[in-house]
């Protein structure tokens, strides 16, 4: 019997790796000699360094950057087993998480500590460079990037303008002429799961910049000054961005790195899917076990439990999956791959107490599930 653990992390809890080794105790304590394979997995959101680092064998690289209001802070970023690819999450540097809420702004941050991050990965001979986009607080299409790695954006006077979004409208020339040539030799992925165009009612600023602290006149301004910098790319580059699917990604960073670093917007979960080579482990399973801090209706949107079972389907292996909750209309995946959907929660607690005790209780789910199968299915 081969079973294959591949969860994502349980976010503000535990890591996809803690995950699956929460679940393999479980398991064994119910049976030994069952196989275990386990694939810590993500979806290109937070989380995904932590997971394909640990997949990999890689080593994670700690550094100050600027965080979104250009203050320095402690980042973060992968380098996988190869030693070669650069495993970056935008928000590390440039997320939400980083600002409190009386900070938000998306007129004022930055990408630019993305960019520092990226440079520092091609410091250490990084040509392979995923980038994972969600959770962003900022809306300047990634042009403090740019910045960073050297790019220029030249106003009406021949000056640099500053970072953030509100000094878009102000571009009148890209100056790329001191931009990092190492760009040149790498091969650039931007993972992300929205496929919302730069601008207009889909757009970055419409969809995204309320979270980030923007209010309806600013919204419209931010759309303006995105559509001005899109125009001004097309123009000047010859690179579509302005209706391109996931452009508008991390407040516009997927038009940044569509233009500049001539990456690929890819879905997240096929990247790490790729990376992890776990089809490969799964055609040869007669169960797979996987799972995220909260299973609804939106896991079918990308996220890494229906990418597995996705997968999974192909070889028609049954997929369990284990929740730290169970959402809005999560029975809808049981149309979509998935056998049955378990909750880790086993009497009534507060979310502080499932977060702190996540590791106990998804173990003992596991060894409920296994428990009940093996009481089926006596092959077993």
């Amino acid at each position: 019997m081969k079973i294959v653990v591949a969860p994502d992390s349980y976010k503000g809890s535990l890591t996809a790796k803690e995950v699956a080794d929460c679940i393999e105790n479980g398991i064994k304590k119910v049976d030994r000699n069952i196989e275990i394979v386990k694939v810590p997995m993500a979806d290109g959101g937070e989380g995904t360094v932590q997971s394909l680092v640990d997949a990999t064998a890689g080593e994670i690289i700690n550094l100050r950057v600027k965080d979104p209001l250009m203050r320095e802070i402690d980042s973060f970023y992968g380098i996988l087993g190869d030693g070669k690819t650069a495993i970056i999450e935008m928000a590390a540097a440039s997320g939400l998480p980083l600002l409190n809420k009386k900070e938000r702004n998306p007129m004022k941050t930055t990408t630019y500590g993305t960019g520092q991050l990226i440079k520092d990965a091609l410091d250490k001979g990084c040509r392979h460079i995923i980038i994972g986009l969600g959770g962003s607080a900022t809306n300047d299409g990634g042009c403090g990037m740019v910045m960073a790695l050297g790019g220029k954006f030249i106003d009406t006077k021949g000056e640099c303008i500053q970072w953030g979004a509100e000094n878009l409208d102000k571009i009148e020339k890209i100056d790329l002429s001191s931009m990092d040539t190492r760009i040149k030799e790498c091969n650039v992925v931007a993972a992300c799961d929205v496929r919302n165009p730069l601008v207009g009612p889909e757009g970055a600023s419409y969809v995204f910049a309320k979270q980030k602290g923007a209010d309806e006149k600013m919204t419209e301004e931010l759309d303006e000054k995105l559509k001005h910098y899109g125009r001004l790319i097309e123009k000047e580059i010859g690179v579509e961005v302005l209706n391109y699917p996931g452009a508008g990604a991390a407040g516009g960073l997927g038009a940044g790195l569509l233009t500049f670093l001539d990456a690929e917007i890819v879905r997240g979960i096929d990247t790490v899917s790729e990376i992890t080579k776990i089809e490969e482990y799964i055609k040869n399973s007669d169960l797979v076990i996987t799972g995220e801090g909260m299973i609804d209706f939106q896991t079918a949107y990308g996220k890494t439990p229906f990418g597995v079972a996705n997968i999974a389907k192909k070889y028609n292996v049954p997929v369990i999956a284990i929740a730290g909750g169970i959402g809005e209309r999560a029975e809808e995946l049981y149309d979509k791959g998935f056998n049955s959907i378990f909750s880790i929660v086993e009497k009534p607690m507060v979310l502080e107490e499932a977060i702190c005790n996540a590791d106990i209780l998804l173990e003992k789910t596991a060894e409920r599930i296994i428990r009940l199968i093996k009481g089926i299915n006596h092959k077993w």
